[in-house]
């Protein structure tokens, strides 16, 4: 009886567009918003990281990261080849916002900027308006064409780092406040990646000036410690350590999530903006010497690259755990900052571990914050090698934020997994929506003969007409 309901609904474009999407997204207590570097793609062996190997159901909002910015205001394609299908390009961004067929409350944006774009030319632009002007159109003409949800500004930083002027400041405010007016009368969002520390962010930000453009603040609360020190320090310590208390200077006290958190919220970042940035990659130094390992002994400098990510001073999660595997670490947790380090003959590391995220997660929780930042996901042990499961880490962020629930608000279950008593989809069907005859809330994914299980929220029906949830009085049901 059941399989003369299912209908397979082919998807004919973005689903849950306008109200819709509204909606769905008020319901969505917590975001996870996960950052993916594209150029892991071009990493070696267990490393090598797709928009395949993306679980969209564990994020709430993916970032692509990155697009450049010019002198002239025009937005830069990093890598054409990988991003673009033009001249026989792979098509990254394509089957990148294509998982929102997968994952229809996913929102996907282009971050533009990061590290290695640098600010200089972010400071010419946003001290001219007709090259401002020229990148809002720009960012629209690119969203419109290429299917994202909004932008995320990665300038790092205003009025830091070859800035050419120091009006960076000011310009920010009036930077985002045209974005956000060129963006809005299409519904697209703005975020933005900014700087943490107060001694760092007091200098880049009117924090109650930039928060009207902004619906997300994501704020990268990492790389508070590593090699630039004197000493080992842990890449994100939850609290400070007793000893920071020493600092003169005022500024080790503010090298802490706890820290930062407390001053974005009394600088007048809302709690329902501000979302907590942490890493799924550790700091790695080599120490002087091997039987100084506690955090706070001297070093030489940068410790090991890992096999994947190839950068020394750097070790991805997953990278990190694989070695765990292969050699004799020392595992220890740092009580006072609530953060693991690991160390083994002279080589040293502070990073995250399912634990310390939780703790971070709860954070969240406690402070009433938007949710949690991922930087990034392909360093998380995605594969699953280390463990039961792929995505340890996000995995357990999602568990602390949602209880188990998937973090969009819908519920989402397998049967390649857990079978499905109530509905399977037939053998062979083709990709698509089917909705239940006998709970109008309540619809399915088809994929391959597997059966995913979706529930809209609270309010909203599923309608067969458009693909989406919408107000149950319009659904005809």
């Amino acid at each position: 009886m059941w399989h003369g309901y299912c209908l397979v609904l082919l998807l004919l474009g973005a689903i849950l567009m306008g109200r819709a999407n509204s909606i769905a997204q008020q319901n969505s207590t917590k975001h996870v918003v996960c950052y993916h570097g594209t150029w892991s793609v071009y990493r070696p062996g267990l490393g090598k990281f797709s928009v395949e190997n993306i679980d969209p159901f564990l994020c709430t909002h993916l970032i692509y990261a990155f697009l450049g910015i010019e002198e002239t205001g025009q937005l830069r394609v990093i890598d054409a080849y990988l991003d673009l299908e033009d001249n026989a390009g792979r098509g990254n961004i394509k089957s990148f916002n294509a998982l929102k067929l997968k994952n229809p409350v996913l929102k996907t944006l282009v971050a533009v900027g990061g590290w290695n774009e640098g600010s200089k030319r972010f400071s010419i632009v946003a001290g001219d308006p007709v090259k401002r002007a020229k990148f809002v159109d720009d960012v629209v003409r690119f969203l419109q064409r290429h299917g994202f949800d909004g932008l995320d500004l990665d300038w790092e930083y205003p009025d830091q780092r070859h800035s050419l002027q120091n009006e960076d400041r000011s310009n920010y405010i009036t930077f985002l406040k045209e974005l956000k007016e060129g963006l809005e009368p299409f519904g697209f969002m703005l975020s933005a990646a900014v700087g943490s520390a107060q001694f760092s962010a007091e200098i880049s930000y009117d924090i109650p000036a930039i928060v009207p453009y902004l619906d997300l603040i994501n704020v990268m609360a990492y790389d508070l410690h590593g090699p630039w020190d004197d000493v080992v320090g842990i890449n994100a310590p939850l609290y400070a350590a007793a000893s920071d208390a020493s600092d003169s200077t005022g500024r080790k006290q503010q090298l802490n999530v706890d820290a930062i958190v407390k001053y974005w919220l009394l600088a007048g970042a809302p709690p329902e903006k501000l979302v907590l940035g942490v890493p799924f990659y550790g700091r790695a130094f080599t120490l002087t010497t091997a039987e100084g390992n506690q955090p706070g002994s001297p070093h030489i400098g940068k410790g090991i690259a890992g096999n994947y990510s190839r950068e020394p001073g750097v070790l991805g999660y997953n990278e990190l755990c694989e070695l765990m595997q292969q050699e004799e670490w020392t595992q220890k947790w740092e009580s006072e900052q609530q953060v693991p380090y690991a160390f083994r003959q002279r080589q040293w590391v502070g990073y995250e571990d399912a634990r310390s995220l939780s703790l971070k997660a709860q954070y969240v929780m406690d402070h009433h914050l938007a949710g949690i930042m991922i930087w990034s996901l392909e360093s998380d042990d995605f594969r699953g090698t280390c463990g039961q499961q792929s995505y340890p880490l996000l995995h357990e962020i999602n568990r602390v934020l949602f209880g188990g629930k998937t973090p969009t608000g819908l519920t989402n279950e397998s049967n390649e997994d857990k079978p499905n008593e109530e509905f399977c989809c037939p053998a062979g069907a083709p990709e698509g929506y089917v909705r239940d005859p006998e709970n109008c809330s309540k619809f399915y994914f088809c994929n391959g003969g597997n059966t995913h299980s979706f529930d809209c929220p609270k309010g909203l029906s599923f309608d067969l007409n458009t693909n989406s949830c919408d107000y149950s009085g319009s659904v005809k049901c």
